[in-house]
């Protein structure tokens, strides 16, 4: 069984820096495609970003493109998203997925975190 848990959420200004970080278990997760995905309230659970390892390439939603980076750390099987230039529209809880192949779907994933808030103020 694969558990994923995220951290790194907090509060932050406009203009600010977050990094999250996703701690990935029972499995190493270089076997998975490795995603973000975040919902805002009220609204539907968006894709952010993802790293295919087996395809050895990067996705971004448009809307972060160029302000957010993901990177994988093999030796900690951690993933994380290097977020800048936040904007208060980058308010949302982000969640960590993982599954078989890079994709845009949320459906495509089998597993999820739990999910870590981000709010930005302006």
């Amino acid at each position: 069984q694969v558990r994923l848990v995220e951290s790194g959420g907090q509060l932050v200004q406009a203009g600010g820096s977050l990094r999250l970080s996703c701690e990935v278990s029972g499995r190493a997760f270089t076997k998975y495609a490795m995603g973000w995905f975040r919902q805002a309230p009220g609204k539907d659970r968006d894709f952010v970003a993802v790293l295919g390892w087996s395809e050895g390439r990067t996705d971004y939603a448009d809307s972060v493109k160029g302000r957010f980076t993901i990177s994988g750390d093999n030796a900690k099987n951690t993933v994380h998203l290097q977020m800048n230039s936040l904007k208060p529209e980058d308010t949302a809880v982000y969640y960590c997925v993982a599954g078989g192949t890079s994709s845009r779907y949320s459906y495509e994933y089998d597993y999820w975190g739990q999910g870590t808030q981000v709010t930005v103020s302006s």
